[in-house]
């Protein structure tokens, strides 16, 4: 008889066979940063997860560096929006103020800048609105000089969030053109229109005034659509290939590590955070074991990088 039980009999075995293992090397933690003095502000639909003003990052940023989780992905909510998100570009716009502030005070940290519009447009949309729907070329545009602000800022990679064809190969070229040949770009290859991404519309005040975004942004039916957007990523000059969010696409992420020479990023988004936080205050689940599995299931599907408000959580777990 075959005893597949001998391998589990006990810890040591199964530490000697384990086969998927997490590190705190795997984790970027977002952070949402706001215009304006004094702001520490709990998400409530995030609990535990904060909106910080510039002069109170610090409280963040030294457990973030205690915890040594190596890099951060930046969310400005500016005090200013208009049609185009011009603060975007603003050399001393929110981002870019963050940026230089981290790389001054914490170097060790690697600084990464989610480009989008969202948070900065007045109506929520991922770039300038034509007949009611984002217009895709006039964005790129746009897109160009976002990066390019974020590039004299200082920052380490920058990440495209928007969805627009295209993306990649613009700011590809706009950052060598500049001369910023090595900055690296984190493609939202794959990112579906999923309905797990409400709360964070509560930390970035970004949601749409109007319609949503499933015009540019992938439906959650389709898998072999993710490989094409991908295929286009890869092609135009993307270094990291990411797909969002993680839990429900799990899939995706295997297809992905599966195809591509690359290293796979996955988003655990706001709702998968927001579910476990929920069930475990009513004592249905036990948080953190679901968390860690959770987690694990990400790392197990492909993901080389795992983007998640859990970092600081896990990190102290995987710290012991």
């Amino acid at each position: 008889m075959f005893r597949t039980r001998r391998l589990r009999k006990s810890e040591g075995i199964r530490r000697l066979v384990r086969e998927t293992k997490l590190s705190v090397d795997d984790f970027i933690y977002p952070l949402f940063i706001e215009e304006g003095e004094n702001i520490k502000t709990e998400i409530v639909s995030m609990p535990g997860i904060h909106r910080f003003s510039l002069d109170r990052i610090s409280e963040e940023l030294e457990e973030v560096v205690t915890l040594n989780i190596p890099a951060v992905l930046l969310f400005g909510i500016p005090s200013d929006k208009d049609e185009e998100g011009t603060e975007t570009w603003n050399d001393n716009g929110i981002m870019q103020q963050a940026i230089r502030f981290i790389k001054k005070n914490y170097p060790s940290l690697y600084v990464i800048t989610d480009v989008c519009f969202c948070e900065y447009t007045s109506h929520g949309h991922c770039g300038i609105i034509h007949e009611n729907d984002v217009d895709n070329d006039a964005t790129l545009v746009n897109i160009a000089k976002q990066v390019i602000s974020h590039a004299k800022a200082g920052v380490d990679m920058v990440a495209p969030s928007g969805m627009m064809d295209g993306t990649i190969d613009m700011i590809r070229q706009s950052l060598d053109n500049t001369g910023f040949v090595n900055l690296p770009i984190m493609a939202y290859s794959v990112k579906y229109a999923s309905a797990f991404y409400g709360p964070f519309r509560d930390a970035a005040d970004s949601a749409p005034t109007f319609g949503d975004r499933r015009t540019y942004q992938m439906d959650p039916s389709n898998r072999d659509e993710g490989m094409r957007e991908a295929t286009f990523d890869d092609q135009e000059g993307a270094d990291i290939l990411m797909v969002k969010p993680a839990l429900s696409y799990l899939d995706i992420i295997r297809d992905l590590k599966n195809n591509f020479d690359r290293p796979i990023a996955c988003y655990n988004v706001s709702g998968e955070y927001a579910m476990v936080k929920a069930a475990a205050e009513k004592g249905w689940i036990d948080g953190e074991r679901v968390m860690m599995e959770s987690l694990l299931s990400m790392k197990r599907a492909g993901a080389d990088i795992i983007i998640t408000y859990f970092a600081k959580e896990a990190a102290k777990i995987l710290n012991k």
